[in-house]
């Protein structure tokens, strides 16, 4: 999992990378905090997609340049371009049958 600190980074990440998941949270968010390790048991399953953790405490403007108003929130990426996003309550389950559909496109 890579920590990105700016949307530049991140930018650069997606524009490099065929499929990326990008977990956000911030730092007082229990339920981000409790998510994250099922999120990382869950991306074992899929080794082709590069999964990237921003906090919007260090990195506000990733949650600026992509909208997102509430945490925890995945966002997966496909060549660049957004799929799908998750956010508040994100069943594992449904998280895993999204990312597999999305893969069958390329």
């Amino acid at each position: 999992m890579q920590h990105v600190t700016s949307y530049t980074e991140f930018s650069d990440i997606i524009s490099s990378s065929e499929a990326v998941l990008l977990y956000v949270s911030s730092p007082g968010c229990s339920v981000c905090h409790a998510l994250l390790p099922q999120v990382k048991v869950l991306m074992q399953e899929f080794p082709r997609v590069t999964m990237v953790y921003a906090n919007t405490g260090i990195a506000p403007d990733i949650a600026g340049q992509l909208t997102v108003f509430s945490v925890p929130a995945v966002l997966f990426f496909l060549k660049g371009k957004e799929q799908f996003r998750a956010v508040r309550f994100v069943p594992i389950g449904g998280l895993r049958e999204s990312i597999g559909d999305a893969l069958k496109i390329i």
